[in-house]
């Protein structure tokens, strides 16, 4: 919720503009290096060994691939910071050549200062290791609000009359600091559940070249997925002035149940499947148990979500960004972006789900080959509705970018498919009932009617924060009380 008031500032200041596009690319450039050595490859190969370790009581030797894997990290981050750092002129060229001119040197400047953040917060990602695997899921989730707080104060402090360009740098450098702050707030926790981490390349030892081992396939599924959103802001650059930040901010709101639903579940998951003990059989039920209730429980918020996104788009943009020099058309143009993101929405939250099962299961390779084939999927899909079928149909090129994100959901499903029919084959029948999707999507659908008839009756010309509060309360007040009704309690059916 505080990235959202973050990215409601942002809007204020920066709305559509030159600028706001710059911050927008130079942020998910060094953003990669986050990703690839971070939370996700890393809960995937260090969770897994570390907890499992934890649960057999193997303290010293849990301390000592604790110790290893922070020694790699910080080595490895540190030379990536400062090659991106002498290299961004030539990143730029190859991920953004649409941008030419102002816009481009404002993008190299703001990606050098981004850089060193984005290796802090590859350390944030092996103290979210270490909380996760002790079952302390407050702090490392936590965290990050900090990170978000130092960007909130440097744009309240020097937004004001400042330019946009000047005050993109400023907020860059805000960044860093959170990122800083953020690592320093998880340290003494991290130290009280370890006790003495020594620092080493783990040489020699069995448990950290598990570790590197299962690391290595991971990397490259994320590597893969991150080439697939590189080529996003790769066409995201041709498209006209304005789309890169308008896509960013649907970003933004639809990985918001992403975040709160998927990776929250998958990552108490992730620790809690890693320690079961037992037979194979024993361990393929308790998989099938606790994989089936997490994915009701995705559904029943997902499903909403979802929903609204697609009717009630505009709302949710308006009432959250619709400030300052974010108008009622950017609200317009972030809905349809927001729609085509519906597509996928509950296939990547609950595949989110499935890969962390596959990596408890000590299985990384498995969930990369469908991740390549979810690639190749949104890389030949998101270039042909991006470009050439706006074209083709004569609709303004603003609407490439629904095109992408419409087709990264098609890819998605796909993705989703193969990973449960895989799963399904090692160790028995998982997935969402049928029944139960129907029933969550027509009432969440009977929720988006009742609405749209709140929002025909007071007109379009209230504020945004009323129309949210007058059509949004209704929507979700049907859809609890609907499912309730049928029995369904928090995603899961009640006797």
């Amino acid at each position: 919720m505080v990235g959202l008031v973050r990215q409601s500032l942002f809007s204020y200041f920066f709305g559509l503009s030159d600028a706001g596009d710059a911050f927008t690319q130079a942020f998910r450039i060094p953003n990669l290096l986050q990703t690839l050595f971070g939370e996700g490859v890393l809960s995937a190969s260090f969770i897994p060994v570390y907890a499992n370790l934890l649960a057999r009581k193997e303290k010293a030797l849990s301390q000592q691939v604790a110790g290893a894997v922070a020694a790699i990290l910080a080595l490895v981050s540190a030379v990536l910071v400062l090659i991106g750092v002498l290299a961004t002129p030539f990143l730029i060229d190859l991920i953004a050549p649409g941008f030419q001119g102002t816009r481009r040197d404002l993008t190299i400047q703001l990606v050098r200062i981004f850089f060193p953040g984005a290796g802090l917060l590859v350390m944030s990602a092996w103290c979210l290791g270490i909380l996760n695997s002790h079952r302390k899921f407050f702090l490392s989730y936590t965290a990050p609000v900090i990170w978000n707080f130092a960007m909130i104060g440097t744009l309240l402090w020097f937004g004001p009359g400042r330019a946009e360009a000047s005050l993109a740098v400023a907020l860059a450098w805000g960044s860093v600091v959170g990122s800083a702050l953020q690592v320093l707030v998880q340290l003494p926790p991290v130290f009280r559940l370890t006790g003495r981490v020594p620092l080493s390349l783990g040489r020699g030892s069995e448990e950290v070249r598990t570790v590197l081992r299962s690391f290595v396939p991971v990397f490259i599924s994320r590597g893969v997925v991150q080439l697939s959103a590189y080529v996003d802001l790769w066409l995201a650059s041709w498209l006209p002035i304005g789309v890169p930040t308008a896509l960013a901010n649907a970003q933004l709101l639809y990985t918001l149940p992403v975040s709160l639903f998927g990776m929250t579940i998958s990552a108490a998951e992730l620790p809690a499947m890693s320690s079961l003990l037992g037979s194979e059989s024993e361990v393929a039920a308790q998989l099938r148990k606790r994989l089936n209730a997490s994915l009701q429980r995705i559904a029943f918020f997902v499903v909403p979500s979802a929903i609204a996104f697609l009717f009630l788009g505009d709302v949710i943009t308006g009432a959250v960004m619709q400030f300052g020099r974010f108008k009622r058309a950017d609200s317009v143009q972030v809905w349809e972006i927001l729609a085509g993101s519906a597509v996928g929405l509950l296939a990547s939250t609950m595949g989110r789900l499935y890969s962390s099962t596959y990596y408890a299961l000590k299985d990384t390779r498995t969930p990369l080959r469908f991740a390549v084939v979810r690639v190749v999927l949104t890389t030949g899909l998101g270039y042909l509705c991006a470009l050439p079928l706006p074209r083709m149909l004569g609709l303004d090129p603003r609407l490439g970018a629904v095109g992408l994100t419409a087709s990264a959901g098609v890819a998605g499903w796909v993705e989703f498919w193969l990973l449960r029919r895989s799963l399904n084959a090692r160790i028995g029948v998982t997935g969402l009932a049928g029944g139960l999707a129907a029933r969550l999507y027509g009432m969440a659908l009977v929720g988006a009617a009742a609405a749209w008839g709140v929002r025909m009756a007071i007109g379009p010309q209230q504020h945004p924060w009323v129309t949210a509060v007058a059509t949004l309360g209704p929507f979700g007040a049907i859809y609890l009380g609907g499912t309730y009704a049928m029995g369904i309690r928090y995603g899961l059916r009640g006797r």
